[in-house]
């Protein structure tokens, strides 16, 4: 059977051959779920037979064309490669600039520095999704729209793990098109009858609660990859210590649901509880009771 480089060399001959660029090792990890060992024996392979070369301060490029600087766009679209191959700790200037083949220095003309790197890698994601056009928070049911929603940046978190570390809801990065996600839920609760602080608290709260559960993908991912175990896969394999701490007879409930049967138990299950549950808290403050208002405390506890 052919090495599963020399196929995806095979692929990347034909895409390259109809206009293509050549992708760089990170991307070549993040699109085929390869190692960096393979990804970089694919490179190697098409150097190899003369299709593409490595230029100095170009990087790797079809053998043969003019090397072209890269633009923002093209900028941006490595650093998420990079971030969903290995993680955000994985992106930085450097790193970044090796994979597009230019000078370190060269990047900040695009980008300042890694924070509004992050900013735009964070709203370049949140454009390529926008709120579901199927439904108008102007009209059509509140719960549908919040809940279409989360559900939409779930799916994000779900194909971009790194996002959810770069969301932050204490020193947020104003990025245009995650705002446009919370303005959309806030229009959607306004006909609630909440007021605008409780609109946006709740609209957060959400999206927070959705972020919160999502910052559990990137490990999720990393441990996967470290132990070639699915999460299934893993607990099967914890059998005989789940035996041995609920064999004391300390945690009979925990016990007897373990015993009970197969559990479908993932963070999907664990987001869709809570999401229900949040919304059927605010489905409890009718709009004909007076006004719901959030009142925040500026004093610590203690």
């Amino acid at each position: 059977m052919e090495p599963l480089y020399r196929r995806i060399a095979a692929l990347i001959e034909a895409q390259i051959k109809d206009g293509a660029p050549v992708p760089s090792t990170r991307q070549i990890m993040a699109i085929h779920g390869v190692a960096m060992a393979t990804a970089t024996r694919v490179i190697a392979h098409l150097r190899d037979t003369g299709l593409v070369e490595t230029r100095p301060g170009a990087g790797t490029i079809v053998a043969g064309s003019a090397a072209t600087p890269p633009d923002t766009e093209e900028v941006v679209e490595a650093a998420i490669a990079i971030g969903d191959a290995e993680g955000l700790a994985a992106v930085s200037m450097r790193r970044l600039a090796g994979d597009l083949g230019i000078p370190t220095m060269s990047l900040y003309r695009y980008v300042p520095d890694k924070e509004n790197l992050v900013l735009l890698m964070m709203d370049r994601v949140m454009a390529d999704n926008p709120p579901p056009a199927t439904l108008d928070p102007d009209t059509d049911d509140w719960r549908a729209c919040a809940e279409a929603l989360a559900r939409l940046q779930w799916s994000m978190y779900r194909e971009h793990p790194w996002l959810a570390q770069a969301v932050s809801f204490t020193r947020p990065l104003l990025a245009p098109h995650a705002m446009a996600h919370t303005e959309w839920t806030m229009r959607a609760l306004q006909r609630r009858g909440f007021d605008t602080e409780t609109q946006f608290t709740a609209a957060v709260t959400i999206a927070n609660y959705v972020r919160g559960t999502a910052v559990n993908l990137e490990e999720e991912a990393r441990a996967e990859q470290e132990t070639g175990m699915t999460d299934q896969q893993w607990l099967a394999s914890q059998g005989d210590r789940f035996e041995a701490v609920l064999g004391t007879g300390k945690l009979p409930l925990m016990a007897r649901y373990i015993t009970e049967g197969d559990h479908d138990f993932n963070l999907d299950v664990l987001l869709e509880y809570g999401l229900q549950r949040l919304l059927d808290g605010l489905a409890a403050q009718s709009k004909e009771s007076p006004p719901v208002r959030v009142r925040l405390s500026s004093k610590k506890p203690g």
